[in-house]
């Protein structure tokens, strides 16, 4: 069986920032935008990688931390500002 490794803060962004930009008005969401911000945030977030089933069994249980979300959505809203404020997308 063939195993991958992978960082489980990825999805635990793509589960939240959609949530955060939406209470956010007046910024770009545009593919380009949104992928910046995701870099962004995963850069500056500690990252948690698994492989084995048990490894994300763990990792979600982490998840429901309070601190673990604070740490997501506080560097979301960070890397929402600093796109925001340097936007790379093409504006036609």
């Amino acid at each position: 069986m063939i195993q991958l490794v992978r960082n489980y803060m990825e999805d635990i962004l793509d589960l939240i920032l959609p949530n955060v930009l939406n209470d956010c008005n007046g910024i770009c969401k545009c593919s380009q935008c949104v992928e910046d911000i995701k870099a962004i945030a995963l850069n500056n977030l500690q990252p948690h990688y698994v492989v084995t089933e048990k490894g994300m069994v763990y990792t979600k249980v982490n998840e429901l931390v309070v601190q673990f979300r604070a740490d997501v959505i506080k560097e979301a809203v960070r890397a929402i500002d600093i796109v925001s404020m340097n936007p790379r997308h093409v504006i036609e």
